[in-house]
C-alpha cells in the first residue's frame, strides 16, 4: 500500500473511509482498503448486461399476459433511440457495438394505460392474482431489508447505528418480481439496479387493478434508457475517437482538463470515479489522468482528496510518476501545518518506486506556483536542497555533425539587423496579434473606388450580423442551457465544457467569420467543422497559457533572448537553441513553457464543430426580398445544408443562399479577418527546443506535420534520444527576416484591381467568368441531345467560376497580406512533414508560394553586391526567364549583357515599354530582378550598392542526383551534373535523345507508331515523367503524363494518342535504366524491402544521416463514422497503427520518401554550416536562396556538405537498421546454441 495508508487523512470532519461505489447487493459503506471490492469486474459487467436484457422480455411478457386476462386497450407510446448530443455517443465504426441510432421500439410509458370496459363492481380473476402477489412483494421486501441490516452489522463492527434509508445506497432497488414471471424464466434474477423506489414497491392505490401495469411499464421504460444509455457509452469508449486506446485517453484526458479550466471541478471528479468504477472503462486511464485531479486538489490544498486519488491509482494497477509525487507534495506545501513526517514518508516512498527530487523539477511541466510549492515542501525536511538542472548537452550521435558542435573557434554566427529595443517591441506587438488569437486587415480590394452600390451592399451586411449576433448568442445560450438538462451521466463525455472554454461572445464570432469565408460553391461539412473546431481549441490554448501564467514568464525570457539576436549586444557562441534553454534553466521559478497543452482528437474538434455548423445552419436567416423589394417577404436560411458526390462518394457540405454570395461580391468590403496563425510573425519565432515548444509565442504548432489523429510520429520523436541539428536547421531557417517590394507589390496590386491577367498569373475578378446558362429542361423546344449538351454547359461554367472563386480569393489574401506588411520586417516560422522536408507555417503568404508571391519578398538585411554580386545577379535573371540552359554560367552572362535594354527597359517601364520580362517562365521575379540590376548598375559604385535581393541556387533533378550518388553511376551522375563539365548537362534532354535513338531504330525495323512518333520526341515531352520517376511514378502514370503532352502537339494524330503513349512510356524507362544502372536497382531493393516488412505486419521506418526517425503512415482504410444531429459523417481513417500496413502504399512510398529524407537533410547540413559561416540562408525543398554576395560560399558549402553526406554508408546503415528493427533471429545467439553441432 502506498504512503497514504500511514497518512493523517481524517483532518477534517470526514470519516476514515470512502464511500464511492456500492454493491447492489451488498449496499454499505465500505473501507478504503476494500475499494477495490466495490468496483465491478468484467464479467459481473456482462452478466448485467444479460440479466437486463432477459429483464426486459420478462417485463414484455408479463404486460402481454395481463392484458390478455381483461379486455382492455393499453396505448404504448412509442420511444425512439436518439442520439445523445453528447460527445459520448456520437462515433461508430466497424467494430461498434451493434445499434443504430435509428432503431425504434414501442415502449410503453406509464401514465399512458386506458381502460375500456372494465366495471369495479366486478373483479376479475387478474384482479385476485395482482393482490396475491402484491402481499407476496410485501413479504420479501421486509426479508430482504432484514438480511441488508445483519450483513451490515456483520462487516461494520464498531461502527455507530444507521438507519435503514442509509444503508440503502443512491440508486439501489428492491428486487421485485411476480411469482409467474419468474416460473416462467426459471427464476431469473432482476437487476438490483432496477429505479423503482420503496415507495412505489409498497404503494397501494385505490386502483389496484392497474397498479402492477403501471409498475412494470415504468420499470420497462427504466430499463430501456438504462440499455440505451449503456449502448452509446460502449460505442463511444469502443470508437468514439478512432477505436484506438491513446484517444479515448486523449479524449478523457481533454474532457477532464476542460471541466477544471471552466472551474467545473464537481463534473470532472464524478467523471473521473465514473470511469474507474467500471472495468471495461478503468482500462483507459491513466496515471496522467489521475494526476489532473490530484493537480486539482493539491491547489485546494485538500490531502486527504489526493491519497484517495492514489488509493484509486493503486486499484487500478498503476504506479505514481513524477506528476502524482509532484502534487502530492506541493499540496503539503500550501498547507502550512503539513507534518514532516508525512513529507518524508512521500519522499521515501518516491525513492522506493524509483524516483528522485529532481527527476521531479526536470520531467514535470508546472502552472502557476506550482514548482515553488514542491520546492516549499521539499525544503520543508531538507532546508539546503536546491533543483539540480543541468543543460542536455549530449552531443547527437551523427558524424556528420559532431565537428559542428564540438569545434566553433572559426564560427561566424550571424546577427539581426536590429537593436535589442527594437526586438523587444517586435515581441510585444506579436504577442498582442496572438493574444486576440485573430487579426483584421485591410484587403487591397479596398483600393476600388467605391460605388453607391457597395455603399448600400456593406450597409446591409453590418446591419445583417449585427442582428445574427444577437441569434446566434441567444441560439448558443439555449442549446448550452440544454446540454445541461439532457446530459445528466457521469460518465458521459458532454460537449458541454468545450461550450464554456470561451465567452459566448467569441464562440458567434467565430461563426460570423466562417460565414465571411464560406466561397460561392460551398464547403464541406467535415473541413468547415474541423476548421470551426480547431479555432475554438486554439483560443482555449492561449487562455489556459493566460491562466497558468506563462505569459509573464514568456516575456521576461525573450527579452533576455532578443540580447543574442540584437547587433548592439555582444556576440555570443551559442545556437539560438542552447542560449533559449539555458535562460529557461536560470529562470526556473514559476510555470514551465513547455508541453502545456494536450492535442484535441481530431473527432472531437468535428463534433464540436459540427454542433456549432447546426446552430448557424438552423438560426441564420435572412429576409427574402431584402435584394429584391418585389419578391414575397419570408425568412429564409442564408446557410443549406447540402449533399453532393465526390468521385463515388456521397459529401455533406454547407453552402450559403446566393443573396448572401450576391451581396458579399457586390459589398467588396475593405476589411478581412484572419487567424493569428496564418500571419508572418512580427518579432524572430520562438526557437525551437523540444518536440513540443517552438514557433510562435502563444498559439500552438506541431514540430512535425501529420495526418489528423496521426500520433506514431510523435511518439518516435519523444524516444528520440537527440534531435539538436533538426531544432538548429530550422530555428535558422526561421531566423531570417523579411521585408516586402514595395514597387513589385504596387504594380501587381494594379492588375490585379483592374480586370486581372492569366499570362501573368493574375486571377480576373468574378465578373470575368463565363456566364451560367439557364434553361428549362422541361421545356418540349429541345432534344435529348440538346438538354444534355446545355447541362454539360451549365456544369462545365459552374466548375469555371468555383475555380476563378477559389484562385480571385487565394491571390486577395496573399497580396493583402504582404499590403498590410508593407511597411514592417516579419518572420516566418518553420516546420517539417514527417519526411524532413522543412515548410514555413503561414499557409498563404509565404517564400513557397508562386512566382507573383516570391517576387514581393525581399531580406531584410541587406549585403553589398561585392566584386560578383551583381554577375550572380544577371545570371540568376537569364536562370528565371528559363531561355540558356544548356549555355555555361559565361554564356548566361554574356547574354544578360547583350539584352541590358531590354532590362532597363523593364524596370523602367514594366506596363509600357517593350514588356521583355512578360514572357520570362517567371515573370514577376525577372521584373523584380531587373529593378533590382538597373538599381546596381545605376548606382555611383555596384560593388557596393546594398543589396536584399535573394539570388537561388537550383538543384539538377535533385532526386536523381540523390540516386546516382547513392549508386555511384558515372553515366548517370554526369547527366544531372554530378561531374565537372564545361557546360551544364540537361538530362532530360539525354532521355528524349536516347528515347530518339531507340525509335529510330524501331521504325527503321518497320514498327508503325515509331514511324508516327518521328519528329515528335522533345525534352517536353519526356521531362515530367524523367522528372517524377524518381519520386515512385509508375508506368500507368507516367503513360498518363506522356499522353497529356502528346494532346498538346496540334500537330500530332489524336487517333495514335493512346498506342504512342504506350510505346514512349516503355522507351522513356528503359533509357533511365541505361542512364542510372544503379538507379533502378536501389529502386527495386527499396521497394521489395518495404513489401516484405509491410507483408509480416509492420510499418516501414528508418532513420535518417542526421538522426530524425521516420514511418511511414500508411495502414488500410478504416471507416469511422461520426453521427450527429446534421448527418452522418464518414471518416476514412488510413493511420490507424491497429490496422495492418497497406502493402501497395508502403511499398511505391518507401523509394521517394527516402530520397526526400536524404534531400532534407543535405539541406539542413547545407543551412547549419550557412549559419556557422553567418550567411543569410533559406531553401525552398531543392533550391537554395541567399544574397548575391555569398552565392560563391553558399554553392561551396553545398558541394561540401553533399560530398559529406553521401561519403556515409547510407544503404549499408539503412541495411543494417532494418535487420536489426525488422529480423527476428540474432546471429550471436548461434554462440550459446549447445546443439549447433553436435
Amino acid at each position: 500500500m502506498l504512503v497514504f495508508e500511514n497518512w493523517n487523512l481524517c483532518q477534517t470532519n470526514e470519516p476514515d473511509c470512502v464511500c464511492l461505489f456500492f454493491f447492489p447487493e451488498t449496499p454499505v459503506c465500505l473501507q478504503r482498503r476494500n475499494i477495490s471490492s466495490v468496483i465491478l469486474k468484467s464479467e459481473d459487467a456482462k452478466k448485467r448486461v444479460h440479466e437486463q436484457s432477459q429483464l426486459l422480455d420478462v417485463l414484455k411478457a408479463r404486460i402481454q399476459q395481463l392484458q390478455s386476462d381483461v379486455v382492455l386497450d393499453v396505448q404504448h407510446a412509442k420511444v425512439q433511440f436518439l442520439k445523445s448530443p453528447s460527445f459520448g455517443g456520437g462515433v461508430s465504426s466497424g467494430r461498434t457495438v451493434k445499434g443504430s441510432s435509428k432503431d425504434k421500439s414501442d415502449i410503453p410509458k406509464s401514465g399512458q394505460v386506458v381502460t375500456k370496459g372494465a366495471s369495479k363492481s366486478q373483479p376479475s380473476r387478474w384482479m385476485k392474482k395482482l393482490s396475491e402477489e402484491n402481499i407476496n412483494k410485501l413479504k420479501k421486501q421486509q426479508i430482504l431489508q432484514q438480511k441488508v441490516q445483519r450483513n451490515a452489522k456483520e462487516k461494520l463492527p464498531g461502527k455507530s447505528k444507521a438507519s435503514k434509508s442509509s444503508l440503502m445506497p443512491t440508486g439501489t432497488t428492491h428486487k421485485t418480481m411476480s411469482s409467474s414471471a419468474k416460473k416462467r424464466r426459471g427464476g431469473t434474477k432482476l437487476d438490483s439496479q432496477s429505479k423503482v423506489s420503496d415507495k412505489d414497491a409498497t404503494k397501494k392505490t385505490k386502483d389496484g387493478d392497474l397498479t402492477e401495469i403501471e409498475e412494470l411499464e415504468k420499470r420497462l421504460d427504466e430499463q430501456v434508457q438504462q440499455r440505451i444509455h449503456l449502448s452509446t457509452t460502449e460505442s463511444f469508449q469502443e470508437s468514439s475517437t478512432g477505436s484506438s486506446c491513446g484517444d479515448i485517453q486523449l479524449s478523457i484526458r481533454s474532457y477532464l482538463e476542460a471541466c477544471v479550466f471552466i472551474g467545473d471541478i464537481e463534473r470532472s471528479q464524478n467523471f473521473l470515479v465514473s470511469q474507474h468504477r467500471v472495468m471495461s472503462r478503468r482500462k483507459h486511464l491513466t496515471t496522467d489522468v489521475y494526476n489532473i485531479m490530484m493537480r486539482v486538489w493539491a491547489k485546494k490544498g485538500t490531502l486527504n482528496q489526493i491519497g484517495r486519488i492514489f488509493i484509486l491509482m493503486e486499484e487500478a494497477g498503476l504506479k505514481p510518476n513524477v506528476g502524482s509525487y509532484s502534487a502530492a507534495l506541493e499540496c503539503m506545501g500550501r498547507n502550512p501545518n503539513s507534518p514532516p513526517k508525512v513529507i518524508s514518508r512521500c519522499l521515501n516512498q518516491m525513492k522506493k518506486d524509483g524516483l528522485c527530487v529532481d527527476d521531479l523539477f526536470r520531467e514535470c511541466v508546472f502552472q502557476q506556483d506550482e514548482r515553488d510549492m514542491l520546492l516549499k515542501a521539499v525544503q520543508t525536511v531538507k532546508p539546503d536542497y536546491e533543483p539540480s538542472l543541468t543543460l542536455n548537452a549530449s552531443q547527437c550521435s551523427s558524424p556528420l555533425v559532431q565537428d559542428f558542435y564540438t569545434n566553433r573557434e572559426h564560427h561566424i554566427y550571424p546577427k539581426l539587423d536590429f537593436t535589442q529595443e527594437e526586438l523587444q517591441r517586435c515581441f510585444q506587438c506579436q504577442l498582442s496579434v496572438e493574444q486576440a488569437c485573430t487579426i483584421t486587415i485591410d484587403s487591397v480590394e479596398a483600393m476600388k473606388p467605391v460605388t453607391e452600390n457597395m455603399v448600400k451592399m456593406r450597409e446591409l451586411l453590418a446591419e445583417q450580423r449585427a442582428q445574427w449576433q444577437k441569434v446566434l448568442l441567444q441560439a448558443l445560450r439555449e442549446n448550452k442551457m440544454i446540454l445541461t438538462k439532457t446530459n445528466t451521466r457521469d460518465y458521459k463525455l458532454n460537449l458541454y465544457p468545450y461550450l464554456c472554454l470561451l465567452e459566448d461572445k467569441e464562440y458567434v464570432d467565430i461563426m460570423i467569420q466562417s460565414v465571411s469565408n464560406l466561397p460561392p460553391s460551398g464547403e464541406s461539412l467535415k473541413i468547415l467543422a474541423h476548421d470551426l473546431g480547431n479555432r475554438i481549441y486554439t483560443k482555449y490554448c492561449v487562455r489556459q497559457k493566460h491562466q497558468n501564467g506563462i505569459v509573464e514568464k514568456l516575456r521576461s525570457i525573450y527579452d533576455a533572448y532578443t540580447e543574442l539576436l540584437a547587433k548592439d549586444t555582444k556576440v555570443y557562441n551559442v545556437l539560438p537553441r542552447e542560449q533559449w534553454c539555458k535562460l529557461e534553466m536560470e529562470q526556473s521559478s514559476g510555470p514551465t513553457l513547455q508541453g502545456a497543452e494536450t492535442s484535441w482528437p481530431y473527432v472531437l474538434m468535428l463534433e464540436l464543430g459540427t454542433f456549432i455548423v447546426d446552430i448557424m445552419v438552423k438560426n441564420l436567416k435572412i429576409n427574402s426580398d431584402i435584394l429584391n423589394p418585389a419578391y414575397d417577404r419570408k425568412c429564409i436560411p442564408i446557410l443549406y445544408h447540402m449533399y453532393t458526390f465526390r468521385s463515388t462518394r456521397q459529401v455533406g457540405f454547407i453552402k450559403p443562399h446566393p443573396i448572401l454570395t450576391q451581396m458579399q461580391q457586390e459589398a467588396m468590403e475593405t476589411t478581412l479577418t484572419f487567424d493569428s496563425s496564418v500571419m508572418p510573425m512580427l518579432c524572430p519565432p520562438v526557437p525551437w527546443t523540444s518536440e513540443k515548444f517552438g514557433a510562435y509565442l502563444l498559439t500552438p504548432a506541431k514540430l512535425m506535420r501529420t495526418t489528423h489523429g496521426a500520433t506514431q510520429h510523435e511518439e518516435l520523436l519523444e524516444k528520440c534520444p537527440n534531435l539538436h541539428p533538426v531544432f538548429d536547421s530550422l530555428n535558422q531557417l526561421s531566423n531570417c527576416a523579411w521585408m516586402i517590394n514595395k514597387p513589385i507589390l504596387d504594380i501587381i496590386i494594379s492588375i490585379f484591381n483592374d480586370r486581372g491577367s492569366d499570362k501573368l498569373d493574375i486571377p480576373p475578378p468574378l465578373s470575368e467568368a463565363p456566364k451560367i446558362p439557364h434553361f428549362n429542361p422541361q421545356d418540349p423546344a429541345y432534344t435529348a441531345s440538346e438538354k444534355a449538351h446545355m447541362k454539360r454547359e451549365v456544369i462545365n461554367a459552374k466548375k469555371k467560376c468555383s475555380e476563378m472563386h477559389s484562385l480571385r480569393m487565394d491571390a486577395l489574401y496573399k497580396l493583402s497580406i504582404a499590403h498590410h506588411m508593407r511597411d514592417k520586417l516579419f518572420w516566418f516560422p518553420h516546420n517539417m512533414d514527417f519526411r524532413g522536408r522543412t515548410y514555413p507555417c503561414p499557409p498563404y503568404f509565404n517564400h513557397l508560394g508562386s512566382d507573383v508571391t516570391r517576387a514581393t519578398l525581399m531580406f531584410a538585411e541587406g549585403k553589398p553586391l561585392g566584386p560578383k554580386g551583381l554577375d550572380w545577379l544577371k545570371i540568376h535573371l537569364v536562370n528565371l526567364t528559363g531561355l540558356k540552359k544548356r549555355s555555361s554560367l559565361q554564356g548566361r552572362l554574356e547574354y544578360a549583357d547583350s539584352i541590358m535594354e531590354d532590362i532597363l527597359d523593364s524596370a523602367d517601364n514594366p506596363l509600357n515599354g517593350k514588356k521583355w520580362w512578360m514572357e520570362a517562365d517567371e515573370p514577376w521575379q525577372a521584373l523584380a530582378c531587373c529593378m533590382e540590376i538597373a538599381n546596381a548598375v545605376r548606382s555611383p559604385d555596384p560593388t557596393k550598392f546594398v543589396s536584399h535581393f535573394p539570388v537561388h541556387q537550383d538543384g539538377s533533378c535533385n532526386g536523381l542526383q540523390h540516386y546516382a550518388a547513392l549508386g555511384r553511376d558515372v553515366i548517370g551522375a554526369t547527366s544531372v551534373n554530378l561531374m565537372p563539365c564545361e557546360v551544364p548537362q540537361d538530362v532530360y534532354s539525354g532521355v528524349a535523345q536516347q528515347v530518339e535513338e531507340l525509335r529510330t531504330r524501331d521504325a527503321a525495323k518497320g514498327l508503325k507508331i515509331a514511324q508516327v512518333l518521328e519528329g515528335f520526341i522533345s525534352r517536353k515531352v519526356v521531362k515530367q515523367t524523367v522528372m517524377t520517376v524518381v519520386y515512385g511514378v509508375t508506368r500507368y502514370g507516367g503513360r498518363l503524363q506522356i499522353e497529356k503532352r502528346l494532346k498538346e502537339i496540334d500537330e500530332f494524330p489524336k487517333e495514335h494518342v493512346w498506342d504512342a503513349s504506350h510505346y514512349l512510356v516503355r522507351l522513356v524507362f528503359s533509357g533511365l535504366k541505361e542512364m542510372f544502372t544503379g538507379t533502378r536497382e536501389i529502386q527495386d531493393w527499396l521497394t521489395e524491402s518495404a513489401r516484405l516488412i509491410s507483408k509480416c505486419g509492420h510499418t516501414v521506418e528508418w532513420v535518417t544521416p542526421l538522426g530524425l526517425p521516420i514511418i511511414q503512415p500508411y495502414h488500410r482504410t478504416r471507416n469511422l463514422v461520426l453521427k450527429s444531429t446534421m448527418q452522418h459523417i464518414n471518416l476514412q481513417i488510413s493511420h490507424d497503427t491497429k490496422e495492418r500496413p497497406d502493402t501497395v502504399k508502403q511499398k511505391n512510398a518507401f523509394p521517394p520518401n527516402f530520397i526526400h529524407s536524404l534531400d532534407s537533410t543535405h539541406m539542413m547540413l547545407t543551412s547549419l554550416h550557412c549559419y556557422s559561416a553567418g550567411l543569410t540562408f533559406v531553401s525552398v525543398h531543392d533550391c537554395f536562396w541567399t544574397h548575391a554576395l555569398t552565392v560563391d560560399t553558399m554553392n561551396k558549402i553545398c558541394r561540401e556538405q553533399f560530398v559529406a553526406l553521401h561519403s556515409q554508408p547510407i544503404l549499408q546503415g539503412l541495411s543494417n537498421f532494418l535487420l536489426l528493427k525488422y529480423c527476428d533471429f540474432d546471429l550471436q545467439r548461434v554462440k550459446e546454441s549447445t546443439y549447433f553441432f553436435s
